[in-house]
């Protein structure tokens, strides 16, 4: 899967530009990004938009796409095309066209040291979608649902200017995942050194990230095709609310 990082706001369609990078990685529907080093395009910034400020959103709260997206900011990874983004009957809609692309989208208002995230979707049975907490220029932990029935647990991390590193944390199958269904609610806390993974409300593993060293950032969503295409992804809507540990 060749990686490249995008930015740029969410709205009624995403505008980004498409480098070539110089490392491929060939992913399956079971594959994880793997832990060399991948160059990207351009350093991580963060732009507000001049409506949403830290007291115009609170801390914890849950956004429900009928309104204004522009306190988000989005980032590409992979794909030969850009991915699309909607607002239909209060859904964020992406619609993904190329194979391997994965997608992100981070809310930008706030940092969180401890908080449970938390999205509702629906997608096509054809790639993967999950949430993100702690996301900085330290680095980022990600918490993805596929539609083969497997879930898998990332560790995103800045190596240095224009470098970047994903290293697997876990990677299994799941009781509550069934292969070729894509409509889950899935949850991700992030407290003190241990993240806790939720599928459909339910608590189903515990791991320890003491050695990845992330104390605080924001939280955002994802969202991946593999090799089939053409890749839906609806977002009901996603929830920050403090630890229930």
């Amino acid at each position: 899967m060749k990686k490249l990082f995008l930015f740029g706001y969410l709205a009624l369609t995403a505008a980004c530009q498409t480098a070539t990078a110089t490392s491929e990685i060939q992913p399956t529907s079971t594959s994880v990004p793997q832990s060399s080093p991948v160059p990207i395009t351009t350093a991580i910034t963060f732009t507000l938009s001049p409506a949403f400020t830290s007291t115009s959103i609170p801390l914890f709260f849950t956004d429900e796409f009928n309104g204004d997206t522009s306190a988000w900011t989005a980032f590409q990874t992979g794909g030969e095309t850009n991915p699309t983004l909607t607002l239909e009957n209060d859904l964020l809609r992406l619609d993904i066209s190329s194979p391997n692309t994965w997608y992100y989208a981070v809310h930008n208002i706030h940092d969180y040291k401890d908080a449970f995230v938390s999205a509702k979707f629906t997608g096509t049975p054809s790639g993967s979608i999950g949430v993100i907490c702690r996301y900085s220029e330290s680095g980022w932990y990600e918490f993805n649902l596929a539609s083969d029935g497997t879930y898998n647990v990332l560790f995103g991390q800045w190596l240095g200017d224009k470098i970047a590193r994903y290293t697997p944390i876990a990677s299994d199958a799941s009781e509550y995942l069934q292969p070729g269904n894509l409509s889950y609610e899935v949850g991700l806390t992030c407290q003190g050194n241990f993240l806790f993974l939720y599928i459909n409300g339910k608590l189903f593993r515990k791991l320890d990230v003491t050695r990845y060293g992330l104390t605080e950032g924001k939280i955002g969503i994802s969202a991946a095709s593999f090799d089939a295409t053409p890749m839906i992804a609806a977002f009901d809507w996603v929830k920050v609310s403090e630890p229930n540990q």
